[in-house]
């Protein structure tokens, strides 16, 4: 890996927690990590410090915890500012829940398509209104050509998008899917930012995923280093090969071979879009 990868300030835009014995999985959920996938805060600040990662946006995941942001929220209120986080709520959640979570660390909301399908979210529109007004980030993981039949709705409201794990795309398909077409189209907008993360997501190969390039180039071109952020994924929940911190780093820097560029992506995207180092 590139020596300089470690010296670049980095922040990781796409992690998870789960610490079962200090806060219990959510009865029901659709799947409970265990072993290899239990990810306590403690443990993943020292995987930070192991690669030079100096803050982290903690996402709320559906795996363990559904809605309940215990878990997050209290990685937040220890972790010395290093952390912000995306949580998980209902679609019904009213502005003062937002404001209380916003109060707590939280600068965005998880909208997951791709797990629970369009007709889940069908209301949404009205709470996506309601974290506009908050200044909220609508934070959505789509797979496939989901993003086809979203977009005129995301667009169409007011808060600061982020879309998760290159949008998943159909690599069999290619570039042209509409899917990935209307993710593409709201790359200049100026209010979308797209996560260059999770290939085991999409990708068909093994690390560095050379089929997951083009893709990676596309958005880069569509949305530029001003609105690209990274993010790990750890601890890499229900994977489904090997998936290490340092060589996803690697296929990165790989992808985005102007060092001016992976500084963007790695740290002062994310520090202006999160509010990373601002106390905001």
């Amino acid at each position: 890996m590139d020596a300089s990868l470690f010296s670049t300030p980095k922040i990781d835009c796409h992690c998870h927690l789960f610490d079962p014995a200090s806060f219990p999985y959510t009865p029901g959920v659709f799947y409970e990590p265990a072993g290899g996938e239990i990810a306590t805060a403690a443990y993943f600040a020292q995987v930070m410090d192991a690669y030079g990662v100096r803050h982290a946006l903690l996402v709320g995941p559906n795996s363990g915890y559904g809605n309940d942001n215990r878990c997050m929220l209290d990685a937040i209120r220890h972790g010395q500012g290093r952390f912000k986080g995306i949580a998980v709520v209902g679609n019904d959640a009213s502005t003062a829940q937002l404001q209380e979570l916003q109060a707590q660390g939280v600068v965005g909301i998880a909208f997951n398509m791709a797990l629970l399908g369009l007709p889940h979210y069908a209301d949404a529109d009205a709470l996506w209104e309601r974290m506009a007004a908050l200044g909220l980030c609508v934070q959505v993981q789509v797979e496939g050509d989901q993003m086809a039949a979203l977009a005129p709705r995301l667009m169409g409201c007011g808060a600061q998008l982020v879309v998760d794990h290159h949008g998943r795309p159909d690599v069999a398909r290619g570039l042209s899917s509409p899917g990935f077409q209307a993710l593409l189209g709201m790359g200049g907008s100026g209010r979308c930012a797209v996560k260059l993360s999770g290939y085991d997501k999409f990708s068909r190969e093994a690390l560095p995923c050379e089929d997951a390039q083009p893709f990676t180039a596309a958005l880069l071109a569509a949305f530029g280093p001003a609105h690209c952020v990274w993010g790990s994924d750890w601890p890499h929940v229900r994977a489904t090969r090997r998936l290490d911190y340092g060589v996803l780093l690697a296929t990165l820097a790989r992808s985005v071979p102007s060092e001016a560029d992976r500084r963007a992506i790695l740290h002062d995207t994310p520090a202006r879009l999160f509010g990373f180092g601002t106390g905001a």
